[in-house]
């Protein structure tokens, strides 16, 4: 893999570069730069498989590499201090990202990973629903894999989300179900919990409480909008009484 490094500190260039050597000797570095603007260039001069690119830059933040841009053909992995804001949006725009210091494992991981998608290009999508994320600092939609396809949901359309082992139903709305291969203990810790009330009722049912029409104790169930019935555990009904009073 062809790779470019985007930071705006020669040390952590050089150390990344260098660990690349090391432990990942498929990776060659064909370019390097200090901020965006130089990255671009280098990005349109090289034309990368992968690029390493830091978060934290002066002028304008690794993020905003889309703008520069009209198409990303080529993998990003994001490399970012500690900071749980940040890492929430990566999260929920599925975009790859290390943090830092970097865990010579961990970037291994990365690569391989890497190496795995690097014929299915991702879309602009992923990278413009973070950069939107991060300047509106607000967590509002969501990316899953559904087949092969990306799709990007509206979080607060979400009903509730069903596990069926291996995979998730998303129950929307506009009753549409979209059927995707994560389990829900993914979705459990990913939604945001500052801004939506998502409930794990059941160990296969994670309701979102706005959508919720009533509950039974004696039927084990919650009837949500659109006529949707979750499973309620009987070990979940104080903490779902008690949620519903706050």
């Amino acid at each position: 893999m062809r790779t470019i490094i985007i930071d705006d500190e020669e040390g952590a260039r050089s150390v990344l570069k260098n660990l690349l050597k090391r432990t990942c000797p498929e990776v060659e570095v064909i370019g390097m730069a200090a901020n965006v603007p130089d990255g671009v260039k280098a990005i349109k001069a090289h034309k990368p498989d992968l690029v390493f690119l830091d978060v934290e830059m002066p002028d304008y933040a690794g993020y905003e590499l889309v703008n520069f841009i009209d198409k990303i053909d080529f993998k990003i992995i994001f490399a970012t201090a500690y900071d749980q804001y940040a890492i929430k949006a990566f999260e929920l725009s599925a975009v790859d990202y290390l943090l830092k210091p970097i865990n010579r494992q961990r970037l291994i991981q990365s690569v391989e990973k890497a190496k795995a998608q690097i014929l299915t290009k991702k879309s602009m999508d992923e990278y413009k629903l973070l950069l939107d994320s991060v300047q509106k600092k607000k967590f509002d939609r969501l990316v899953v894999s559904e087949l092969n396809n990306k799709r990007i949901i509206e979080i607060d359309k979400i009903i509730a989300i069903e596990a069926q082992r291996a995979y998730c139903n998303i129950y929307l709305e506009n009753e549409k179900t979209i059927t995707v291969s994560k389990h829900l203990g993914y979705f459990e810790s990913t939604l945001p919990d500052s801004t939506y009330r998502f409930f794990r009722c059941h160990k296969s049912w994670l309701i979102n409480l706005e959508k919720m029409e009533s509950f039974s104790k004696k039927d084990k169930n919650i009837l949500l909008r659109g006529g949707l019935e979750a499973k309620l555990s009987k070990y979940k009904i104080e903490e779902l009484e008690a949620e519903l009073k706050t």
